[in-house]
């Protein structure tokens, strides 16, 4: 009787190993599939990480060139796409070089969707000045997750205008993919301005629109 109760026993303990043993090779492969099969698995990223993922996607082009009209932001097509879509925003600023510091307006908000299954291009708003009438004007353009910004989370600098560059600018989010402070249309009219910088949120009579696309 004790040795059929201790076959009966060892036989359940085997038939219980191999259950676990099936069940984690099926999670195994379940887990291997979502990131290497049809689709990376993003469903829980946090901001931060979609930033990463958007930092290595997008691209700025025709910056360099004397008018923004060629100028464009490209989130690229990537080789393994995202199971789920997030919305990013591609948002513009005029920076301008005051008495008192930096005045900022945001001049445009693009909002997306993107799952880097195909490329997608921004093109910088029309009308961005080049230099206007003796004063120092650059702009900032910034790619990001989630929702537009809000009061805290919108950009300052920490240097003049003048002077700055893509690391005196701050953002009080993680959210950030890329960000770019463009360099002076114009460099006469900023070598002479030195001003105090000043931190702040776009001013309240600035312009700014939105446009939605899938």
């Amino acid at each position: 009787m004790h040795s059929t109760q201790t076959r009966l026993r060892q036989g359940a303990l085997t038939a219980c190993a191999a259950a676990l043993a099936l069940l984690a090779t099926g999670c195994s492969k379940a887990s291997a599939g979502a990131q290497t099969g049809g689709c990376r698995a993003d469903g829980d990223w946090s901001g931060r990480e979609q930033a990463a993922w958007l930092r290595t996607a997008v691209a700025l082009h025709g910056t360099a060139e004397l008018s923004y009209e060629g100028a464009s932001v490209v989130v690229h097509e990537r080789g393994q796409r995202l199971c789920r879509p997030f919305p990013v925003q591609v948002q513009f600023w005029i920076l301008t070089a005051t008495t008192a510091g930096t005045e900022m307006s945001s001049v445009m908000r693009y909002r997306l969707s993107t799952d880097g299954s195909r490329t997608r291009a921004v093109g910088f708003p029309t009308g961005l000045p080049a230099g206007r009438e003796g004063t120092c004007t650059r702009v900032l353009v910034a790619v990001y997750a989630g929702a537009p910004l809000v009061g805290t989370e919108l950009p300052r600098t920490t240097r003049d205008l003048a002077a700055a560059g893509d690391r005196d600018v701050r953002f009080g989010t993680e959210r950030i993919g890329v960000h770019r402070l463009i360099p002076p249309q114009d460099p006469a009219q900023c070598a002479t301005v030195r001003r105090s910088p000043t931190a702040g949120p776009s001013s309240s009579g600035s312009t700014a629109w939105d446009i939605y696309h899938p």
